[in-house]
Order: structure tokens, then sequence, then C-alpha cells
């Protein structure tokens, strides 16, 4: 049960959380993303391996945009009606401004806690392959993407090299942010020159080895969609409900 997302069928997946982010787009009161949010946190609680200290880590760039939202909310708000609710210096905050924080501050916390769901509980690879099986993407789409993205690691390891071999001859000298900047081309151009010739000699051996974009009937890798997924689809969905019956429950 503790890996049940991470077994699950991405693409059923995909699909599931792409529902729920429409559907809180839709939602402008506070309460209903946070019901949501929380909802996202018990499913990852209950059904992932995430670690606590991980997810904090991923997320802490997206707290830190949330207090943003809500401290320019409260300051620049054009919407100041309705009773203040507390005043700080000149700051006066009627209800709807803190409304509207808080709304802007729990969708970003719900919408990048359902991305870190996905990301931290999907092999690229596999998600690429169902999206072949299950939603006929193109191979040739499929496969570049693929490619490319066994590619990120060499990148890396080769923007490093550059380093080294600009330090070895003395060219890494540059003392301040602009310089810095400007010295990014030296790394650029030749990382840009390896890309294309990478590239060139990647699809080379895709065209030998029959990668020429035509769509096969078998895979080597099935990916199937079971009765977990349908279960876990479901409890999205159950989420989802009681979240928005949270704004009917308000209203009534």
């Amino acid at each position: 049960m503790k890996n049940a997302l991470h077994k699950m069928n991405p693409s059923i997946k995909f699909l599931a959380i792409t529902i729920c982010m429409f559907t809180m787009a839709f939602f402008f009161d506070p309460w209903t993303p946070l019901v949501f949010w929380i909802g996202v946190l018990v499913l990852q609680l209950l059904f992932t391996q995430i670690s606590w200290k991980k997810w904090l880590l991923f997320m802490l760039p997206f707290f830190v945009t949330a207090f943003g939202y809500f401290w320019t909310t409260l300051v620049f708000a054009e919407d100041q009606s309705g009773p203040v609710v507390w005043s700080i210096w000149n700051l006066h905050v009627t209800q709807t401004q803190l409304n509207h924080a808080l709304s802007l501050s729990f969708r970003v916390m719900a919408f990048s806690s359902l991305s870190l769901l996905f990301a931290l509980t999907t092999n690229p690879v596999t998600f690429i392959l169902s999206l072949m099986q299950q939603l006929k993407l193109s191979p040739k789409i499929a496969y570049g993407v693929m490619v490319g993205y066994q590619f990120l690691p060499v990148l890396k390891d080769e923007f490093v090299q550059i380093r080294q071999a600009h330090r070895l001859r003395g060219a890494n000298k540059e003392k301040n942010a602009l310089q810095r900047l400007l010295g990014i081309r030296r790394i650029l151009i030749p990382m840009l020159a390896g890309a294309v010739r990478k590239a060139e000699r990647a699809a080379f051996a895709m065209e030998a080895r029959g990668f020429t974009g035509d769509r096969r009937s078998s895979y080597f890798h099935v990916i199937t969609i079971g009765k977990v997924d349908f279960a876990l689809v479901s409890l999205f969905l159950v989420v989802l409900v009681l979240s928005c019956s949270n704004m009917l429950w308000l209203r009534l």
C-alpha cells in the first residue's frame, strides 16, 4: 500500500491529476483548495514512500511563493470591500482581501503538491511508454523525448568537464556577477556543438535500429491498467468531491 501510487499506471495518474487541477482552477474560495490540499497530503502519507524531509525540501520554493502571493494580495488588492479584519500600521485588511490572499496561497500549495506527487512517484521512461500505449502518443515524438531525457546526465557531466578545463587554463577568473553571466558563453557554445553531434549520432543509431516512427504492434514492456488504478483514481475523485462539497456546505 505504501508504494501504490508509485506502481500506478502513469497515464491514468496523469489524467486524474489533470482533472483535479482543472477543477480546482474554478474555485476561488479559500477553503476548498485547503481541504483538497489536506486530502492530497493524506494520499501521499498512505500510498507513497516519499520522505517528509524530501517533500519539504522540494516544497520550500512553493511555500515562499505562496507567502509572496498572500502578502502582495493583502497589500495591492483592488477590491477592499467588506469589514476590516485586522490592521497593521496604515494597512487595513478587509475580509475580501483576506479571502483572496488565502485563496491564492492555498491554490498554489494544492497545485504544487499535486505536481510533486506526480513527479516523485512516476518514472519518466515508464510515463512515456504509457503515453504511447494508453494515450496513443506518436512513437517518433516519444522516442525523441526518451533519448533527450537519457542525455541529461551526459550533458551535466560535460558541463562539469568544460568548467574544470577552463579552470585548468586559467580562463575562469570572473570577479563579479556580470562577468560570470558573460562567461557562460564560453560554456554554452561547446555544449551546443556537443549536443548537436550527440543528437546526430543518436538519430543515425535509432534509424539503424528501426526507430523510424512507425507504430509497433507490440512492446517489450507492456504497461497495463488494473484494479488498483481504478481504486486510486476513485480516491482522487473522492478527495475532489469532498473538497467541492465543502464549498456547497459553506453556502448553505
